[in-house]
């Protein structure tokens, strides 16, 4: 049993099957921006939709259709779902041991107003965690943070998403663009200088763009040298970094700059008014009275505050040490080295890095050039950054003082609370792949493709987008569609370095409306069932921000050509 990919299956036309590919996207989109149906409900019936397709439209044969869903759905549970539910279980630890008020009060210390705290945590820290772990991870810490800040919880998770869209070309130590050099031929270095000529212009718009959905205009102005602050210094050291580093480390240092260049700067510089928000007003003046009358407000020292924060302290080192690229291929069992301590760390991760065939998928469907595609269920459970934050929970058990007991009750609580968004999660990969697997996908990006010589430049970056919104990642959206770009760029003469970094840039926008990170940032803050309304938050947003990365990718192309290397 096998099956080759075709992309002019229906009518023996190109845009044809790339209509018929884009149902299950379009159903999907009105499943939640219209029907308003639950997250998992909607993934099922999208994935159950391509599923058919792809038997009946596409003549995939419907052993090979299911398995590839089943690969797609371990994937969701390992590692994306995990990660989700190691992030909220280490985030419910550190409230369920009170330690989750001494950060509070930490963050109100430096500042009381919501627009500056979604500057740090959202923008500045969540960029940090994108750059050391990727995935749902960085997400789903800092809208729970702002949740236990007081932040609404949609509001929390609407304001992350849009955030995380500035790192996430160069996240988990750079992998979206070192990935692409495979399929492209184009070395990393030279497209991490490309996205670092476009990205940094949508860095230092986003800290105003978050303020403005916030507060609006004059609330945006108030604040307006501590939003240069914030995207400035990320946009100029994700610049330098990006061109003269590579791509491992921009998000790193652009986010440490970014954090600690704001928080110093609101040592000197406070806001005429503080910003809160509506409902707000009676906790201001209870907070006030607070004040007034001493000893009423509570005080800690700064070893309480230091170790009410070790657990993102710890997890912050564990992560970035599991994405240190000698130590991660130790953790996946693929270490050559000498290195003693290392080899056995080799040893347990060669155990615990389990790669079977998908049963009758693998090497059985074919793409267009007549090639085999392996089919694996990839489960690295050591080298995963869920387990990475596993660890984490379970060294913060020591220091936030909780019982085995306890510990194992929270888990569980946590499982519970999560099933629903796992469910969801696993639906919609599943659906991405069977989209993959199927040609549809392709299908999609090889009818974008043909828009010309004079607008191919512009909707570069929606086939980045495309491929996000379908995969949750910028990593498989490189892979996906990066030799596409290419090709594309070649026959109408556009740079193809222009052409790829446009398809990494461009996804990054697609991250907010992707359905898998629409349930991780529902389930972080507890509207597991509302994706609707995040998604319905998220999208007008999703395509304003691509439509200024297709306006930019134009611009160097036509007019800039100097920007590019």
């Amino acid at each position: 049993m096998s099956f080759t990919q075709n992309f002019t299956v229906v009518g023996n036309s190109l845009a044809l099957t790339a209509l018929v590919a884009l149902i299950p996207i379009l159903y999907f989109f009105w499943a939640l921006a219209i029907k308003r149906m639950k997250g998992h409900i909607a993934g099922i019936t999208t994935l159950l939709i391509a599923l058919v397709l792809a038997i009946i439209a596409f003549k995939m044969p419907a052993a090979l259709a299911v398995m590839s869903a089943t690969q797609g759905a371990v994937y969701g549970v390992l590692p994306i779902g995990w990660i989700i539910i190691t992030s909220v279980f280490l985030y419910k630890l550190t409230v369920k041991t009170g330690q989750f008020d001494i950060i509070r009060s930490s963050v109100l210390s430096i500042t009381e107003d919501r627009r500056l705290q979604a500057l740090l945590v959202a923008f500045s820290f969540g960029a940090f965690l994108e750059g050391a772990a990727g995935f749902g991870a960085p997400v789903a810490i800092s809208a729970a943070l702002l949740v236990g800040l007081g932040f609404n919880p949609l509001y929390a998770a609407g304001l992350c998403l849009i955030a995380n869209t500035a790192p996430v070309a160069f996240g988990a130590i750079g992998i979206p663009i070192i990935a692409v050099e495979g399929p492209t031929g184009i070395p990393a270095m030279e497209i991490s200088k490309m996205v670092g000529r476009q990205l940094p212009f949508l860095s230092v718009f986003i800290p105003f763009y978050l303020v403005m959905i916030m507060a609006g205009w004059k609330r945006t102005i108030e604040i307006l040298p501590a939003i240069l602050v914030s995207g400035v210094s990320f946009a100029v050291t994700q610049y330098l970094s990006s061109n003269f580093l590579g791509p491992e480390l921009p998000d790193i240092l652009s986010s440490l700059v970014s954090l600690f260049g704001l928080a110093i700067f609101l040592r000197y510089w406070k806001p005429k008014t503080i910003f809160r928000f509506s409902g707000e007003q009676e906790l201001a003046a209870t907070s006030a009275a607070r004040k007034k009358a001493p000893g009423k407000e509570p005080h800690y020292t700064g070893g309480q505050i230091f170790k009410a924060w070790s657990p993102f302290l710890v997890l912050t080192a564990v992560i970035s040490l599991w994405g240190i690229p000698v130590i991660k291929t130790a953790l996946t069992g693929a270490y050559m080295g000498t290195n003693p301590i290392l080899k056995g760390i080799n040893a347990v991760g060669h155990l615990l890095t389990l790669k079977p065939a998908v049963p009758f998928l693998n090497n059985n469907v074919f793409n267009s050039a007549g090639e085999p595609i392996a089919a694996l269920y990839k489960l690295d459970i050591l080298g995963a950054a869920g387990t990475a934050i596993l660890i984490s929970a379970i060294i913060s058990k020591y220091i936030v003082k909780i019982s085995w007991a306890g510990f194992i009750q929270t888990f569980g609580e946590t499982l519970n609370e999560l099933k629903y968004p796992i469910l969801t999660i696993g639906s919609v990969v599943a659906f991405a792949y069977v989209t993959n697997s199927s040609g549809m996908s392709t299908a999609m990006g090889m009818s974008l493709a043909k828009t010309g010589a004079v607008l191919f430049p512009f909707f570069s970056p929606f086939l980045g987008w495309l491929g996000v919104f379908i995969t949750g990642s910028d990593t498989s959206a490189n892979l996906l569609f990066g030799n596409l770009q290419k090709v594309t760029a070649n026959s109408i003469g556009m740079s193809d370095v222009l052409a790829v970094a446009a398809n990494s840039s461009g996804g990054v926008t697609g991250k907010m409306i992707s359905p898998q990170s629409i349930a991780v940032a529902c389930a972080a803050v507890g509207l597991a069932g509302k994706e609707s309304d995040l998604f319905r938050f998220t999208i007008k947003h999703s395509l304003f921000l691509v439509t200024l990365i297709g306006i930019i990718t134009w611009l160097q192309h036509t007019f800039f050509t100097f920007m590019i290397p």
